[in-house]
């Protein structure tokens, strides 16, 4: 029998979480240290995930994924034996925690200290996300504990050193730091230099946010849940999926709820007879290019005469933009739905044209009623970015009749991961690869290359719609590169987008030719190492690609076909 390669076994790996994942969602619960937890985590293990680093090495905890882990989960998760998810519940009268992660968008309550609730408003994709860092958690808490407790001599003078600090109540600091982190990097079986910086992340986070514990209360805590498991069963960790959850996958009804209410928002602004353009990316870089040289003025500050250095000069201004904004055309519509995707509509007859920026290549229409109205909407999720733009595209039920919005392009501006190239790359899909299924979808991309300057890289190609960024190794990734499906980036919700569209073509709610526009800035490269996304955020590096995305997405809206 021929042995299987790398890649096709990491694709098998994948094939294999998300069928026990369905199974187990459908199935109500699962200890994670039970038989279907250690087959989440042999195939877990098995696929060895780049952004989970050295996971797969039993003799060390792995520092950088723990970090993206953290980041993206409740604070005080090492601390639970029940983690229930479930869909949207009133928790408004409880005295329950609302919790929100650092870098996840999704809400959580701490029913107690030993329970939390996760409300899943964001479809599969976010369930993969969560068990798949449940997962992760509990590989590395059973390697704390085989090496704090698993010894001849029982608990090590180690662990006895780290249950002090981690749990008394003063901070340390200067020697006394120093010797808590040594002592911690001896169990993790790291350097005192990774166990410090790893440190340093935590802490920094812990201090200005509030959004996690530290360091030593985190690897106390995972720890001390596997030695109570040890001990007696019952006290192991148990994931819950609701009923209310399995009504939700698949309904659409937070989506739903989201389209409605932009919808009606639209219709109240009097926008539903103009052109629409519906970008998704973030909140800031398509609304700082249109106000951001006007709102300097404003505050009489000195617009510069490069519109990178322009964007720069405003991040930090965005009380004033939206301010100035706010006088020209521009409305903030935040979602409160519980799809956690919040929009900016912005009217570009509203628009000063004296203060757009010089290096912004914009004509506008005399007409208002030829104006373009722009729909941003921020990042979806996975899956859910299907859900959210087939239900957008669908005509708005208005009391008696249907509107049908004139939606004339749609243009996505995502982070992706790279496979030729290197952070801050940008990268054009020609297509769209759906990681897992049979579904493929080509992509009439109204970006060229040639649209973009050279001071950036840039990649036309294939696109990989992947499951989950946690999902991934190199030999996969590597395949679906070298191979002649010629893949250039991987993303999550490029491919949902794409059904959704061509779904409303064949439905008639969109036309054939309406303009679609795919461009996405490199946030990592999975196939380098240091370049992962768990290797930290792309700071100044990711201004000047977001922002040429949003620029040339700006002129191909406002064309040059408009009357000066």
């Amino acid at each position: 029998m021929e042995e299987l390669s790398k890649s096709q076994k990491a694709r098998i790996a994948i094939r294999t979480f998300k069928i026990l994942a369905d199974s187990l969602t459908l199935q109500g619960a699962y200890k994670p240290s039970g038989k279907a937890g250690e087959k989440l985590a042999e195939s877990l293990k098995l696929l060895s995930p780049e952004i989970y680093g050295s996971m797969t090495d039993g003799r060390i905890v792995e520092l950088k994924g723990l970090e993206y882990v953290i980041d993206r989960m409740p604070k005080g998760i090492e601390n639970c034996t029940r983690i229930i998810l479930t869909a949207q519940e009133d928790f408004k009268e409880t005295s329950f925690e609302k919790i929100i992660p650092l870098k996840r968008r999704r809400v959580s309550y701490a029913v107690s200290k030993s329970e939390m609730c996760l409300v899943i408003t964001r479809g599969k994709s976010e369930i993969y996300d969560i068990l798949t860092h449940i997962t992760f958690l509990n590989i590395e808490a059973q390697k704390v504990y085989q090496q704090a407790f698993n010894r001849v001599d029982g608990m090590t003078p180690e662990w006895t050193e780290l249950e002090r600090v981690a749990i008394g109540a003063e901070e340390i600091r200067g020697e006394e730091l120093d010797q808590a982190i040594w002592n911690l990097s001896i169990i993790l079986g790291r350097t005192y230099k990774e166990t410090r910086d790893t440190y340093d992340h935590l802490e920094q986070n812990r201090l200005e946010s509030k959004s996690n514990s530290s360091l030593f209360k985190i690897i106390y805590d995972i720890g001390m849940r596997i030695s109570a498991e040890q001990s007696e069963a019952q006290n192991g960790l148990t994931v819950y999926f609701t009923p209310s959850l399995h009504e939700m996958i698949g309904h659409h009804k937070y989506a739903s709820l989201w389209a409605m209410d932009l919808k009606k928002a639209i219709c109240t602004l009097n926008l539903q007879d103009r052109p629409i353009h519906v970008i998704s990316a973030n909140m800031h870089s398509v609304r700082n290019l249109l106000y951001g040289p006007g709102a300097l003025k404003d505050a009489g500050d000195e617009v510069p005469d490069d519109l990178y250095d322009m964007a720069k000069c405003v991040r930090d201004r965005e009380e004033q933009v939206i301010e100035y904004a706010g006088k020209h055309g521009y409305v903030f519509h935040k979602d409160e739905t519980g799809a956690n995707i919040d929009v900016n509509i912005i009217d570009l007859s509203e628009i000063d044209k004296e203060e757009v920026h010089t290096d912004l290549d914009l004509s506008f229409y005399k007409e208002k009623e030829r104006a373009p109205v722009i729909v941003v909407i921020d990042y979806a999720f996975g899956t859910q970015a299907f859900d959210i733009m087939d239900e957008f595209l669908s005509p708005y039920a208005a009391e008696k009749h249907f509107i049908k919005f004139d939606i004339q392009s749609i243009s996505i501006m995502g982070k992706a991961g790279v496979l030729p190239g290197k952070k801050g790359d940008i990268m054009l899909a020609t297509a769209h690869v759906m990681e897992g299924t049979p579904h493929n979808y080509i992509v009439n991309n109204d970006f060229s290359e040639d649209d973009f300057d050279d001071g950036v890289d840039v990649y036309s190609g294939p696109m990989l719609t992947v499951l989950g960024t946690s999902l991934q190794n190199c030999d996969m990734l590597e395949r679906f590169h070298s191979s002649s499906w010629k893949a250039i980036g991987l993303e999550m919700e490029g491919g949902h987008y794409q059904r959704a569209i061509s779904g409303a073509i064949i439905q008639g709610h969109i036309p054939a030719e309406m303009k679609v526009r795919y461009a996405y800035y490199a946030s990592d490269n999975p196939l380098l190492s240091g370049q992962t996304l768990a290797s930290g955020p792309m700071g100044e590096d990711g201004i000047v690609p977001t922002y040429m995305i949003s620029k040339i997405i700006l002129e191909k809206i406002v064309d040059n076909s408009a009357d000066d």
